[in-house]
């Protein structure tokens, strides 16, 4: 399966339309940046929070923990484009930690790589500098 997958990726990243998009490879998000600007969405009260969260120090957003280890933005010159690797743990009262999610999640597409949980939903809106 992941052969097929690997093989379907090539097909297309040497498709002309893909070629064509604009973007080089160098384009992707290079710019590191020390703070995460997050949302968060209760999926229960339906409130939605925004918040910082600078690199290695966790956040906490209900149940969750959320540690950002990196933060990236692209040059203004390119399509705009933020990503962060995150790490996300649930704590519940009485048992131990359970890892939620770990990895990239991108601002233009925050489907790609999402948090899958029932109650919480958490998205990068943007990286920026410490003031």
């Amino acid at each position: 399966m992941r052969r097929l997958l690997a093989a379907a990726f090539l097909l297309l990243a040497s498709s002309p339309a893909f070629a064509q998009s604009g973007v080089p490879a160098q384009a992707l998000p290079s710019n590191p940046l020390p703070i995460a600007v997050l949302q968060g969405l209760d999926k229960i009260t339906a409130r939605i929070t925004t918040f910082d969260a600078a690199l290695d120090q966790t956040v906490n957003f209900g149940r969750l923990q959320i540690t950002v280890r990196a933060c990236r933005k692209r040059p203004p010159e390119y399509p705009p484009e933020n990503a962060a690797y995150l790490e996300i743990v649930e704590q519940v009262t009485g048992s131990a930690p359970v890892q939620r999610f770990q990895g990239w999640m991108f601002a233009s597409s925050p489907a790609l790589n999402a948090l899958e949980h029932p109650v919480y939903d958490v998205w990068v809106i943007d990286c920026k500098a410490a003031r």
